[in-house]
């Protein structure tokens, strides 16, 4: 029998016990179903046991993340929990000390708005601090709703006097013809998940006043032609399926006292086959120029069912080269992470 190799996480109170290892047990055993090891409970310490140093080690680190999240005020979720499990086995840096000051000051249904991986943290200080912020990646990783939080948190503050929220109207794979109504019907179902997270902000009575007053205005790209947004907060989401010249045109647009971020999948463009997508030539043209920043996320900052991440990680193995410039989860040769 190998040897057994032990390791201790000081406690503080059952209560963290508690918050640490979820109800029922539940994210205990999200620990103990990703690693071969037991996770034992003594009076003041968690003991981590396993045959392999490594993962003993790996879980202590674990634990010591999930309990300093617990210490700062946060309340556990199973996302969260998953999160730190797979940037473990990555060796990905879990969200360093000081992240709850960092929190988005604007509230969900579900809580306080945070940054729940280091990818979401680099795309909120970036967002911070640069007046064009593009965040590319895989479905799932917070990049759209971080953006409109961040913009709803501006309004809020008054650092801008509206919000503009944008993505081009491009059928996914299917034709959905001719459709009733007025022009703003039309477009509807394609602007539908930027109102969705809008209400899931703030309350409907106030969205519906912004939206009525034009304080916030959800609309196609086409309908930027021609305007300068001066004091807004802009927010172009699906970028990976604008062309060169809608983005160009979306990116000129931006006036005094704005800010603009830029979301896209360059995975999962739906533009025609001969068409290059906007996101990835903005990529390759705009990388290294002063004031914009480019923020790439993994299948790693996926913070939504953790079959969606290995969904991502299914397509990035079978279909390595399914883009013209680059699959999304890092920068083109040309570039440097941060542009």
């Amino acid at each position: 029998m190998e040897k057994q190799e032990s390791k201790g996480v000081p406690i503080q109170s059952n209560a963290e016990v508690q918050a640490l290892f979820g109800q029922s047990d539940a994210f205990l055993k999200m620990i103990e179903d990703g690693f071969d090891v037991r996770v034992v409970l003594k009076s003041d310490s968690i003991a981590v046991i396993g045959e392999n140093v490594t993962e003993v080690n790996q879980v202590t680190t674990v634990l010591e993340s999930l309990l300093h999240r617990i210490r700062k005020g946060e309340q556990l979720q199973a996302t969260d929990v998953s999160y730190v499990i797979r940037a473990s086995d990555t060796g990905e840096q879990d969200i360093p000390s000081g992240i709850g000051a960092e929190s988005i000051p604007v509230f969900s249904k579900r809580g306080v708005i945070r940054p729940k991986t280091a990818g979401q943290k680099r795309y909120v200080e970036a967002i911070k601090d640069n007046d064009l912020v593009f965040g590319i990646g895989p479905a799932g990783t917070g990049k759209t709703y971080l953006a409109m939080a961040m913009a709803v948190s501006a309004l809020k503050s008054g650092q801008v006097s509206r919000i503009i929220l944008t993505r081009p109207a491009v059928e996914a794979g299917e034709r959905l013809g001719f459709l009733p109504g007025d022009i703003a019907d039309k477009v509807h179902p394609y602007l539908r998940p930027l109102y969705d997270a809008l209400y899931d902000m703030m309350p409907p009575e106030t969205l519906d006043k912004y939206i009525e007053r034009n304080v916030i205005e959800v609309a196609p790209i086409a309908f930027m032609r021609g305007r300068t947004l001066n004091n807004s907060f802009v927010v172009l989401d699906e970028a990976q399926n604008a062309t060169i010249e809608q983005m160009k045109m979306f990116l000129t647009r931006l006036g005094f006292d704005s800010k603009a971020v830029v979301t896209g999948d360059i995975t999962q463009t739906d533009l025609p086959t001969h068409k290059v997508s906007g996101l990835a030539d903005a990529q390759e043209v705009l990388s290294g120029i002063n004031g914009i920043q480019f923020i790439y996320f993994s299948k790693v900052d996926v913070v939504r069912h953790e079959l969606v991440q290995r969904i991502v990680e299914a397509y990035e193995q079978a279909s390595p080269h399914n883009t013209k410039r680059n699959n999304g989860a890092g920068p083109p040769d040309v570039s440097t992470e941060e542009g």
